[in-house]
């Protein structure tokens, strides 16, 4: 094969084996509430927007507070924990499990995707994995979270940054691939163990 020759055949692409969750309807009523009902809901009517959501099969804890802008591809396969916060334009595309802690903030226009392609496969198959953000984690603006990825309790991500592997507990993390970087708690020296 030379460099010009396309390695991918699309035509082989195949993903009868993914399992949405709900049949075809359910999944078309959902996309046409979520168009109509989100962007048409105030801000202050968040409990409606969370209302909607449980109707639909997530799991969405108390306090939670959700952007009229975000959206979510199936929302059978999310859990939010209580007091979380879902900002403006964050895309939750939920082909597999997506779980998000309590006291969790995913700022404005971040993407968690848990699907992909694998880039071996001629026929591009599909791939899947889950994404957990574990309590008081902070996902920052415009950040990319890759499938299979978990951000460990109390973590910050910095803005933009791209997440593909795992983020420890209680370390600021940026960049692209993000890393650590720093303690985001230090210990108060005035008080003594």
């Amino acid at each position: 094969m030379t460099n010009d020759q396309p390695f991918v055949d699309l035509r082989k692409y195949d993903q009868s084996w993914f399992d949405r969750g709900r049949p075809a309807w359910y999944i078309f009523l959902w996309w046409l509430v979520q168009a109509i009902a989100f962007p048409l809901t105030p801000q202050p009517l968040n409990s409606l927007r969370c209302a909607l959501l449980r109707l639909f099969g997530a799991h969405i804890g108390k306090g939670v507070l959700i952007r009229p802008t975000a959206r979510f591809t199936y929302p059978w396969k999310v859990t939010i924990g209580n007091y979380s916060w879902i900002g403006d334009d964050v895309v939750l595309y939920s082909l597999d499990q997506i779980r998000i802690g309590e006291h969790c903030v995913i700022s404005q226009k971040s993407y968690l995707c848990t699907g992909s392609h694998d880039i071996q496969d001629p026929a591009f198959g599909l791939k899947t994995a889950s994404i957990t953000i574990d309590n008081g984690a902070w996902v920052a603006a415009d950040c990319f979270v890759g499938p299979g990825v978990q951000i460990g309790a109390n973590a910050v991500i910095g803005a933009r940054s791209n997440v593909l592997t795992n983020m420890p507990s209680g370390q600021v993390c940026w960049g692209s691939p993000c890393r650590p970087k720093t303690v985001r708690i230090k210990p108060d020296p005035s008080v003594s163990p």
